[in-house]
């Protein structure tokens, strides 16, 4: 289905003041691919989740869903076909229950009450909430309401998810419930993540951004054991590839 994919031609973007963000990024996601976009704090990368979701406008260059481009004509097409999961929950949550939070965006697009009512109970159940839906949000923990503000875009039925930093501020338990759901979806997927063991278990493509350009851009398994280019970025090796810190041992040699 040719809408699932995502093209993005020459992309440039500064913000007011002149701080260049974004200088002529290009690359395009297909139909069902799960892929990560990692860098170093301040290397563009909420940024560029932003233009893709219509919230900033580049400066030059241009983004297609499918084959429409996207514009401010445009743009409540788009989001019916991407939805966006942001790093901090709260920035979604702001009703009084999780089912009305759930609720809202259907409601929005003018859904009758019994399909509204069809879409929060298949989006809870999917997350695995829904005993939570008649919860106060500033009730839940932080990993439900991590579930809770993936449900809030599920419930919009979208082709694409574009998830920032879902797994941050988790605690271990929580972040391994996440890396299942994002596992468990059959949606295209792009997530921005500075946790590259969640990259690693959950995206099979990995696109490096440094500086506003892009580095490198392959096979996550490839990208995530090149230690040259990650530190040359900034980042480093995930902690399950590292060497072990007692024997020295790398793991990378382990069958």
């Amino acid at each position: 289905m040719s809408h699932h994919k995502v093209e993005v031609k020459n992309v440039h973007f500064s913000y007011p003041g002149g701080q260049e963000a974004i200088r002529g990024i290009s690359f395009t996601i297909y139909h069902g691919e799960a892929v990560a976009i990692i860098g170093a704090n301040g290397a563009g990368k909420s940024t560029l989740l932003m233009l893709l979701m219509g919230l900033l406008w580049p400066d030059e260059g241009e983004i297609l869903v499918g084959e429409t481009r996207l514009s401010r004509r445009n743009l409540p097409l788009i989001r019916q076909r991407m939805g966006m999961v942001f790093q901090d929950p709260d920035d979604q949550l702001f009703m009084t229950t999780v089912g009305d939070d759930v609720a809202f965006g259907p409601r929005n697009y003018q859904l009758d009450e019994a399909e509204v009512a069809q879409r929060v109970s298949e989006a809870l159940e999917q997350v695995d909430i829904p005993h939570l839906k008649e919860r106060a949000p500033f009730k839940l923990s932080g990993g439900e309401k991590r579930a809770a503000a993936i449900a809030t875009v599920l419930s919009m039925r979208p082709d694409i998810l574009i998830m920032d930093e879902p797994t941050s501020s988790l605690d271990p338990q929580s972040r391994r419930r996440v890396v299942g759901l994002l596992n468990s979806f059959q949606h295209t997927k792009i997530i921005t993540s500075h946790d590259l063991d969640m990259v690693l278990e959950t995206c099979q493509r990995v696109i490096v951004i440094k500086e506003g350009m892009i580095a490198a851009d392959g096979p996550a398994q490839e990208v995530l054991t090149n230690r040259t280019l990650l530190e040359h970025c900034g980042l480093e090796m995930p902690l399950s590839l590292q060497n072990c810190p007692y024997c020295g041992t790398s793991k990378l040699n382990k069958p």
